[in-house]
């Protein structure tokens, strides 16, 4: 074992000695724990972030208009479209099945049944005026050829599809076209809305999935229609990893985590948390909080207790601490525990905007599964303390009840 703990890295109770040597770990004396009830902040303003100017800004102390709010019933079109040039191997049927009904499931489990997203996919294919190469489809996609393809496809399905009455547009493309790039999945913002039946378009999921698709491909993007940020890392030269931001924690990062729930923040900043539920961890000592997994479903009545607790560390910045379990959507997830990580307002979709922390710098986990195995194994576990780097704000883990509720002390710097 080494002599001294690592940075960032837990503190684990000698009790622990069997464990902490299974993660390669320093075993260190337990310092007091306290037990007892969660006290809770009587308002969690305070550390709502306000929102700023950033593309997908996870400032939430105001909601962003130009987007739908997913704390409702919203209502989505699934338009098919063939090309000239490519004879259709699948039918519409088929690859609505591929995305419906999972990712209604997906947003009804991360929401707690407090928003229900509304499939209607056309019975039939919608024929493209042009020839599938002749868009030169592709992830970075050349502006003018894009535009082409939204035009023509919108006046194409608007002989047949009412789009005054949609929430949301999906344009899936005939995955067997020639001309057709896997990898252009995306969400379009039009700076310049087009306009159809009366009502503006103002973005669009254009799919261009293979047949059965990426997993959870279709929640990830629809997540950006509601403002949420890409929190993947991508590299310049295109060869690094693109993981290292939160590994396999959030659908945003990756569709193919272990753990694909959105984070609380982004549940807080969509409406699905309100602040009844959200622990401001503000002024003097340490706070003990009892977190329920953000992963749960309410219990019998629909009451959701504390799910997140947040500490304030700079004018556009906080560290969010939340419980994650085995339930819901991170069923198959590698590590139970309590995940800390770093929110930013001013870091655009793509410029690590959520960042986190790792409570086990020197493991990893999962490495046959997971996305990014260093993270695979981030959260803090029962008897660990983490203090985060850069903050001096100390994490440990007291509890975990019967009924997995996770009590926390949370100590500001400066505070022991």
């Amino acid at each position: 074992m080494r002599a001294q703990q690592p940075p960032g890295g837990v503190e684990r109770p000698r009790l622990r000695a069997g464990a902490a040597a299974f993660t390669s770990l320093a075993a260190l004396a337990a310092t007091g724990l306290v037990a007892g009830p969660a006290v809770g902040a009587s308002s969690a303003s305070p550390c709502a972030l306000p929102r700023t100017a950033a593309h997908h800004s996870l400032g939430l102390d105001t909601w962003n208009s130009a987007y739908p709010r997913p704390n409702q019933t919203l209502d989505a079109v699934m338009i098919f479209l063939s090309f000239p040039d490519s004879e259709p191997l699948t039918t519409p049927a088929e690859l609505a099945a591929d995305h419906f009904p999972a990712t209604s499931e997906y947003f009804d489990r991360a929401s707690y049944g407090r928003f229900s997203l509304r499939p209607h996919p056309r019975a039939g294919w919608t024929p493209m005026p042009r020839e599938s190469s002749e868009y030169a489809i592709r992830r970075d996609w050349d502006a003018g050829k894009r535009s082409a393809y939204l035009r023509d496809a919108i006046a194409a399905a608007d002989k047949d599809v009412d789009f005054s009455r949609y929430d949301i547009v999906y344009l899936v493309a005939d995955p067997d076209a020639p001309g057709v790039d896997s990898d252009a999945t995306k969400v379009v913002n039009l700076d310049h809305p087009l306009e159809a039946d009366g009502t503006e378009i103002k973005r669009v999921v254009t799919v261009f999935e293979r047949h059965p698709p990426d997993r959870n491909v279709l929640a990830h993007e629809t997540g950006h229609v509601f403002d949420l940020p890409d929190l993947y890392h991508r590299p310049v030269d295109g060869k690094g990893d693109w993981d290292t931001h939160v590994g396999d924690w959030d659908v945003m990062g990756s569709q193919f985590g272990l753990s694909p729930d959105l984070f609380g923040w982004h549940k807080w900043k969509l409406g699905w948390l309100s602040r009844a539920q959200v622990t401001c961890v503000q002024g003097s000592g340490p706070r003990l909080v009892s977190l329920e997994p953000t992963d749960t479903p309410p219990t019998a009545g629909g009451i959701l207790g504390t799910r997140l607790a947040v500490v304030r560390t700079g004018p556009g910045s906080v560290l969010a601490i939340e419980a994650r379990s085995t339930a819901g959507n991170d069923a198959d997830t590698c590590a139970e525990g309590v995940l800390v990580y770093r929110v930013r307002n001013g870091a655009a979709s793509g410029e690590g905007p959520v960042e986190v922390v790792d409570a086990h710098p020197d493991t990893e986990a999962c490495a046959e599964r997971s996305v990014y195995p260093p993270l695979a194994d981030a959260p803090v576990e029962e008897g660990e303390t983490l203090t985060v780097p850069g903050t001096g704000v100390r994490v440990e883990v007291t509890d975990r009840s019967g009924a997995g509720v996770w009590t926390v002390k949370i100590t500001p710097p400066g505070r022991r």
